[in-house]
């Protein structure tokens, strides 16, 4: 039980890491795309122990003790996530639900506050959960390519039939624009845009937001976490972190270069990269 206990703990520590330098990573690449010094690679993480020491504010107009716990909430819900994958090598199924439980916590925090900003970015979640959704459908064709949806089963599969990322390129595309749709400034980013100011944190300050920042962290850590281990397989320690640091960068690429898309375009444009992921893979699949 210890054991377990202390591997949680580690692989928790990590993705809050590796996370928050891949974050700050990003905005470096970007700032030097964009010909911009751009702040230090640690910025995230100095910004997210900052907020741990300054003092907390709470609106009038918040719903508490709702809005108090809905940080938590998206922390816990990570590192549940961290359990799932890294610790435990679990099921796919799990982390979508997982990831739609996030949601749901993203919509909340954003009506919990009583702000405008953060009741128009809940309702914005709500349309990118629509185009992110269709998504994830990629486990449903994962599980039609090797028969399993635990996550330790999809890896020994590709030691012995290659990465399905050759195989199902297509449903590797799908999982990589849900991975866009959660960078920051990424064009799909609609829930946080400049236009809402932050979105559904912009009333969250201190501790709520350290909380808020620690989540952001371990769900990219996972999230490329996850592509890496589906789509290449099994992986030593460089392997992830050269992964993720290539992903991170494919992404900033795209984030410095690409406007943020309007809400009605972004989900339309997902949606459209789903439907034809999934027609495309299962033409694809019989043939492959």
């Amino acid at each position: 039980m210890n054991t377990l206990m202390a591997k949680i703990l580690l692989n928790v520590l990590i993705a809050f890491l590796v996370g928050s330098l891949l974050f700050g990573l990003q905005r470096k690449i970007m700032a030097r795309i964009q010909m911009r010094p751009g702040p230090p690679i640690i910025q995230h993480l100095l910004h997210t122990i900052k907020f741990f020491i300054k003092e907390s504010a709470f609106p009038r107009t918040a719903a508490m003790p709702f809005y108090i716990a809905i940080t938590a909430m998206l922390s816990l819900i990570w590192i549940a996530a961290v359990i799932v994958g890294p610790v435990m090598g679990g099921s796919l199924l799990i982390i979508f639900a997982i990831y739609a439980i996030h949601k749901i916590v993203e919509h909340n925090a954003g009506s919990s506050s009583g702000s405008p900003y953060g009741k128009l970015s809940c309702v914005r979640a709500v349309f990118s959960a629509a185009a992110e959704v269709p998504l994830f459908a990629v486990i449903i064709l994962i599980y039609l390519k090797t028969g399993t949806m635990g996550i330790s089963e999809i890896v020994s599969y590709q030691s012995i039939h290659g990465p399905l990322i050759y195989s199902l390129p297509l449903v590797a595309m799908m999982f990589f624009v849900l991975i866009l749709s959660k960078a920051p400034y990424s064009p799909f980013a609609i829930t946080k845009g400049k236009d809402i100011i932050s979105g559904y944190e912009t009333e969250h300050f201190g501790l709520l937001r350290g909380y808020l920042m620690i989540s952001e962290s371990i769900a990219w850590y996972m999230l490329l976490w996850i592509f890496l281990t589906v789509f290449i397989g099994p992986l030593g320690v460089i392997g992830y972190l050269v992964g993720m640091v290539i992903l991170t960068a494919v992404t900033a690429f795209i984030c410095a270069t690409t406007p943020l898309l309007n809400p009605n375009h972004s989900v339309m444009l997902q949606v459209s990269l789903a439907f034809l992921g999934i027609v495309g893979s299962l033409l694809l699949m019989p043939v492959l």
